[in-house]
């Protein structure tokens, strides 16, 4: 078992930036890739980046592209969310995850995820 300690997260206005933190604890080692989730009030769950634990693999959601950077720390066993030119409707409730799932195609599927962290609210203000 996992376990996933988020950290970071709070209100800001457009256009500033904020940076969220993951530790990871447990079975670590078995991880192969860590994500970032973000789910707004009345919509799905969304996976907005990845990054796999052992090599140089990110992805991201069109709708970050360019504005959010995901990277790691595997001393620390710690993944981060670096979110620039945030926008109103960056506005959720952001969790990271674990899994071991290694298919590209399967980044942004929940189900590809066994651990999840607590979330952590970021709020964006016009």
């Amino acid at each position: 078992q996992v376990q996933l300690v988020e950290a970071g997260g709070g209100l800001v206005q457009a256009g500033g930036s904020l940076r969220l933190s993951c530790a990871a604890s447990g079975r670590s080692f078995s991880i192969y890739r860590m994500a970032w989730f973000r789910q707004a009030p009345g919509k799905e769950r969304e996976c907005v980046a990845g990054i796999d634990w052992n090599d140089n693999n990110v992805y991201y959601a069109d709708s970050v592209k360019d504005r959010f950077i995901i990277s790691r720390d595997n001393a620390k066993k710690t993944v981060y969310l670096q979110m620039n030119s945030l926008k109103p409707e960056d506005t959720a409730v952001y969790y990271c995850a674990a899994g071991t799932v290694t298919s590209v195609s399967a980044v942004g599927w929940r189900r590809s995820y066994d651990s999840w962290g607590q979330g952590s609210q970021v709020t964006v203000s016009s």
